[in-house]
């Protein structure tokens, strides 16, 4: 994701763009939500602008802690009270917090991970859902093992190219990894840019 400096702040372009319809889609999923996690917060824009606009909510975000320092002017500058300061959380790490949440939220994040990594993360997800609590994941997916678009393909290629390990990966296989961890399939919507918003929900 390519960072602009904004008054000291990280600022990601595609989550300014993408933050809307985002919103329009989860809003709704959200609404009996009280508590949500979100892995790999990057710039924190996408956390401020969904707890601003859902107050009700209580947003934890996380991240390397490369990033925390970035999350937390964001923070700063929003003066909401609803959103709390980062957690230090890799995925394939045991840092997971022993606290439980509505909702887990994380976009952008599965083509940046290993296919290990989204393992690791399907592998810690129950134990930190409530009951029918909601998995709610935003970026690009393969579907029958082909890409949806010739730009997603080419920017497959770009991942690779930055991170062997790094590519989008296939919808059957994160399903799998969500059914085997305890969870159902709620929604695949079609976003924007050949994205998609996948939502599971614990059983």
């Amino acid at each position: 994701m390519s960072l602009l400096e904004t008054t000291n702040k990280p600022f990601s372009p595609s989550s300014e763009e993408n933050k809307h319809v985002i919103l329009e889609v989860i809003h709704k999923w959200l609404s009996d939500s009280k508590t949500l996690l979100e892995i790999a917060s990057g710039t924190g824009q996408h956390a401020v602008h969904f707890a601003d606009n859902m107050p009700y909510l209580t947003w934890q975000t996380s991240d390397l802690v490369e990033s925390h320092s970035g999350i937390n002017l964001w923070i700063k500058e929003s003066g909401l009270t609803n959103i709390l300061t980062p957690l230090e959380i890799n995925v394939s790490e045991d840092n997971w917090p022993i606290e439980t949440y509505d909702a887990v939220y994380s976009a952008n994040s599965f083509h940046i991970m290993s296919k290990e990594n989204v393992m690791d993360f399907f592998s810690h997800i129950s134990s930190i859902l409530n009951s029918a609590g909601l998995v709610i994941i935003y970026g690009p997916f393969n579907y029958n093992g082909q890409f949806t678009s010739p730009s997603n393909e080419n920017f497959d290629i770009w991942l690779k190219q930055r991170n062997e390990k790094s590519g989008i990966k296939d919808f059957e296989f994160c399903n799998h990894l969500a059914l085997n961890a305890g969870l159902k399939l709620a929604d695949d919507i079609e976003m924007p840019q050949n994205n998609r918003i996948l939502i599971w929900t614990k059983k």
